[in-house]
């Protein structure tokens, strides 16, 4: 999704004890009308080529939220990659087909940088590696109601494994606004504080 206005300041925190409903309440965005087509075909459920872990804006904006991340464009490549790897179907030549579109077919904002890509292969292999339950079929608007922290419980997330791979990520590129904003710790970080400087995980 674009990352323009208050939606590029926008980071949620690693906060368990708030609802999804509260911290999704509070993110901006645009309609799901503003989603290209380029980016419809291959991450949209309705495409007729749609890849694994495809899910429509809601699920897509709640998997950012459970993930701690906001939407600059390593945020969008983190997730895209997580739910991809998540989903138990992805196969090689799917992960570069998309590789391709994100490089050379997607525009604008919604075009990956080859560190983008590189932050999406971390994802998927993260979410393989550590068995997380697929994210795409879950009934996000039956789930607005819980906890952050039961939610990421239920479907294989742990904190901990999260935080350390965020560091590895900030490790890596120290310098990328993404990566300086990234959860320290299961704690909250004030929304539209784009460097993550206020929340009390610093």
């Amino acid at each position: 999704m674009p990352t323009r206005g208050p939606l590029a300041a926008w980071n949620p925190g690693l906060d368990d004890t708030v609802t999804l409903r509260t911290v999704y309440d509070a993110m901006p965005g645009d309609d799901s009308a503003a989603i290209p087509w380029y980016v419809r075909l291959l991450e949209n459920p309705a495409s007729p080529v749609a890849l694994p872990g495809a899910v429509d804006l809601l699920g897509h904006d709640c998997i950012h939220i459970l993930l701690g991340r906001g939407t600059l464009p390593p945020d969008e490549a983190f997730v895209v990659g997580f739910t991809m790897g998540a989903s138990g179907a992805l196969g090689a030549w799917q992960e570069k087909v998309f590789a391709l579109g994100a490089r050379h077919l997607y525009r604008g904002g919604f075009r990956f940088s080859r560190t983008d890509l590189e932050v999406f292969r971390t994802a998927v292999d993260f979410a393989r590696d550590t068995g997380i339950r697929p994210l795409h079929t879950l009934p996000w608007r039956d789930l607005m109601h819980h906890s952050l922290g039961r939610l990421r419980a239920s479907v294989g997330i742990d904190t901990r494994a999260l935080v350390a791979a965020y560091a590895r990520e900030r490790a890596r590129w120290p310098a990328a606004a993404a990566s300086r904003r990234l959860p320290r710790s299961a704690s909250p970080v004030t929304a539209g504080d784009p460097d993550g400087r206020l929340g009390p995980d610093r």
